[in-house]
């Protein structure tokens, strides 16, 4: 258990927004920032570390938890606990000490190169996760839509990074990226049944300054984006179009997220995996869980009903 000695941001200390240490946390992969509205406080994970992080702003404190394989994203789950996609496939906890439980096949048990990555929750708690090749070998990566009961619907493939799974406020937008195409795409999505038009291309990054990794959507349908090796988050328009640039004093933020009480407090992770030891010197707190406050209040994703 490690903890900080300050409190969140408020609106009025930060009239534009200005990102703050949180938690100097050296996370070799943060990921996932989540917030939970039942308890007010932030979970987030390391996947690299294999460890569940739960964050309280009230008492600065974040507490670990050690697991025995990587834990690629999270959710809070309608009925309390979490949902976690591992190595294979999804689990269960029903509160912070309880034990795993794993929910359906283990769906990517015979993909030892791959994992769960990144997720979103849809308004019905469906959770549509993607996978990853750690190894980059190949473009079998996909994603999938993961029922409450656990059943899996296997939606597209063909990548190497499944990434950025958000939600537009109204349901009918899925924002999704391939990390290395430097690319965010869209796609009409019916919440009626769940079904996903074809992909068009919502924004196209220039090759060398960030990859899309993480994102999340803002209360005026805007995209928020953590670009890995690009230093910065940005907020894109409902039509693409580039709005705003948080620059952060690492360069790989990994991915952003909502909380606080009016949801106007922005998280971001980050990773220190992969940097030199010149690039450590230049950073040093790279991996750590940055903050800021935001005019335009997150969307905090509904919980998973599983």
């Amino acid at each position: 258990v490690s903890s900080v000695s300050f409190a969140l941001p408020r609106a009025s200390d930060y009239p534009h927004p200005m990102p703050t240490l949180l938690l100097d946390a050296r996370a070799d992969l943060g990921e996932s920032p989540r917030w939970s509205v039942r308890e007010a406080c932030l979970y987030w994970v390391d996947i690299a570390a294999q460890r569940l992080h739960r964050f309280d702003p009230a008492t600065g404190t974040n507490m670990t938890r050690q697991f025995d394989q990587p834990i690629g994203c999270i959710a809070p789950r309608a009925g309390g606990g979490l949902v976690l996609g591992m190595r294979d496939g999804i689990a269960t906890i029903d509160d912070w000490d309880a034990p795993l439980r794993p929910l359906g096949a283990p769906f990517l048990a015979d993909q030892p190169d791959y994992r769960c990555n990144d997720a979103a929750t849809d308004a019905h708690g469906n959770w549509w996760l993607g996978s990853v090749d750690e190894a980059k070998a190949t473009h079998g990566a996909a994603l999938y839509r993961i029922a409450p009961d656990g059943e899996v619907t296997r939606l597209f493939g063909g990548m190497t990074t499944c990434n950025g799974a958000a939600f537009s406020p109204d349901g009918r937008t899925f924002y999704h990226a391939d990390t290395p195409t430097h690319a965010i795409r869209a796609f009409d999505h019916d919440p009626a049944t769940g079904t996903l038009g074809s992909p068009r291309l919502f924004h196209q990054f220039d090759h060398g300054t960030g990859r899309p990794d993480g994102a999340a959507v803002d209360a005026e349908g805007c995209l928020w984006s953590a670009l890995f090796d690009g230093g910065r988050v940005v907020r894109l328009s409902p039509s693409g179009e580039l709005l705003q640039t948080v620059d952060l004093p690492v360069s790989r933020p990994t991915m952003i997220g909502f909380g606080g009480d009016d949801a106007r407090t922005a998280f971001v992770t980050s990773a220190r995996k992969g940097l030199s030891d010149e690039q450590l010197e230049r950073e040093p707190h790279a991996g750590g869980l940055f903050t800021f406050r935001v005019d335009v209040p997150g969307l905090i994703a509904p919980p998973f009903a599983g």
